[in-house]
């Protein structure tokens, strides 16, 4: 081997390695992304949610679409801000909301302008007894849930392409997932404007069941080992 070929053999030795680190770095960021997009919808800070959008972003969740980041904006701030916190911009007494962030799975395009993302959420929520006094009605729940979402990079930035949230099951405290009543909470049925803070589209993809209906969200990643898509076995 020539002086030239063993140079040559060591820059492209550098250049692998340096790709390889800045997926890595593509990874934690965008792991950082979705894990602070936790901790904002824990305390409710909704417009620093909405900032964490593409332009053109959207987020499915309970079978509705919000398309752009009027959509999004709508769900947060028109729908779950005023519902939730009545109209306040981060936490309110008595109420809790925290969203966990964990088991992620990531996967970055060839070219690292997008990437894939499949993790859950182990929700805790409620309103306490003693915020009644605000005219509120005390209520605690578990749910669970799986996102597989898309992040596009922006201006050197990773930013949320499209937040998929699947509830998987609620419950209630008291009783538990055994005894969830059907349609605990409802899927959307209208849009907007029908629905002045609805989706701007309907989702009909049949993963889309809450319990004790089940199904798979399906993984936007093969088989770590075999390379085959993920398909389970319809149980009828």
């Amino acid at each position: 081997m020539t002086a030239e070929q063993r140079i040559e053999q060591l820059e492209n030795h550098v250049a692998s390695l340096m790709r390889q680190i800045g997926v890595l770095e593509d990874i934690h960021a965008i792991r950082r992304l979705q894990h602070l997009y936790g901790y904002f919808i824990d305390k409710c800070l909704y417009d620093e949610t909405v900032d964490l959008f593409a332009d053109d972003g959207e987020v499915r969740f309970m079978g509705g679409i919000f398309k752009g980041k009027t959509g999004v904006r709508r769900l947060y701030v028109g729908r779950f801000r005023k519902n939730f916190t009545n109209d306040i911009n981060g936490p309110v007494f008595g109420f809790l909301l925290d969203h966990p962030q964990i088991q992620d799975v990531i996967d970055v395009a060839p070219d690292r302008k997008t990437a894939k993302a499949r993790a859950r959420s182990m929700m805790q929520a409620g309103r306490h007894e003693s915020a009644t006094a605000q005219g509120q009605l005390p209520r605690q729940w578990w749910e669970g849930g799986v996102y597989e979402n898309e992040y596009v990079r922006e201006g050197g930035i990773w930013k949320i392409k499209v937040l998929d949230y699947n509830p998987v099951w609620h419950a209630t405290f008291e009783k538990g997932w055994a005894h969830t009543p059907a349609e605990f909470v409802p899927f959307f049925s209208k849009t907007y404007p029908e629905d002045p803070i609805g989706p701007d589209v309907l989702a009909t993809e049949p993963h889309r069941v809450l319990w004790p209906k089940t199904s798979v969200v399906p993984f936007h990643c093969p088989h770590p080992v075999t390379g085959k898509p993920i398909v389970p076995q319809d149980a009828g």
